[in-house]
């Protein structure tokens, strides 16, 4: 049955291209943004997913950041240890010299008063950031991951102790090499703070290392979750740009569709002819 009052045809082409249109619609923003997920309305799971990634990678950089100043901090504590453990070493020299015989101990003296004097200005200079490893004090916790499980998150840390390596601490700011009872012992406490002061060494070294295997490990864990969000929200931009050309297609063939159907009514005269 005809009727030039409706006209089934055109609504179902009409129809067609709107639904054409909003697909078509959809795709060029998808090409225009490089994303197949942009906001909730697009897929509300996915996107969740993904902006709770990305916080923790916002959160994985921040850790990452913090690991560089870290770092910093106990490699600045492993050099003054380092200087400390050499400037030991050579006062050590000194005193077992004065334990020689005709031996001038008031001007080996002065030599080791002056690096004593040393490992102190050492000690004082030896901070980054306002911190300082080698001046004693309480252990530090370092940031080191951002753990996730579930809905909870935590920060976990790597802990250093610093170490005292002061001339009072070490002993050191006491000896007299003067006296042959003096001499004697300095070589008794300039071992002990060799001892002290290599540890130390050993200590921030390691503490060093585990930094940077927690630096290299968070990088890497970054990549990896924006790589998979990207898997999650990126557009395919081949198959959207396939979409594209076979939407573009359907459109014009609906606007054909539409003109077929809007021209029908007009064969309805001929039956009145």
């Amino acid at each position: 049955m005809s009727s030039i009052l409706t006209n089934v045809g055109a609504m179902a082409a009409l129809q067609s291209i709107n639904a054409t249109s909003r697909s078509l619609t959809q795709t060029q923003n998808r090409i225009s943004t490089g994303l197949r997920v942009e906001t909730a309305k697009d897929d509300s799971s996915t996107w969740a997913i993904a902006t709770t990634m990305r916080g923790d990678i916002s959160g994985m950089n921040a850790i990452s950041d913090n690991l560089a100043l870290s770092t910093s901090t106990v490699g600045v504590a492993a050099s003054a240890a380092q200087s400390v453990t050499d400037l030991l070493n050579k006062i050590k020299e000194k005193v077992v010299a004065a334990n020689g015989t005709g031996v001038d101990t008031a001007k080996i003296q002065s030599d080791i008063t002056s690096l004593v004097n040393q490992v102190d200005s050492v000690v004082n200079a030896a901070q980054f950031n306002g911190t300082n490893l080698v001046k004693g004090g309480a252990a530090v916790n370092l940031l080191a991951s951002l753990d996730r499980s579930g809905s909870t998150v935590t920060v976990s840390s790597i802990s250093v102790t610093p170490a005292d390596l002061t001339s009072a601490t070490l002993g050191i700011g006491a000896i007299d090499v003067t006296s042959a009872a003096g001499a004697t012992a300095a070589v008794t406490t300039i071992e002990s703070a060799i001892s002290t002061a290599t540890a130390a060494g050993a200590a921030f070294g390691s503490v060093q290392n585990r930094l940077d295997i927690q630096s290299d490990f968070i990088k890497s864990l970054s990549n990896a979750m924006t790589t998979g969000v990207g898997s999650l929200v990126d557009a395919n931009m081949e198959q959207e740009s396939a979409r594209l050309s076979a939407l573009q297609v359907q459109q014009q063939l609906g606007v054909q569709a539409l003109s077929i159907a809007n021209s029908t009514p007009q064969s309805i005269l001929t039956l009145f002819r």
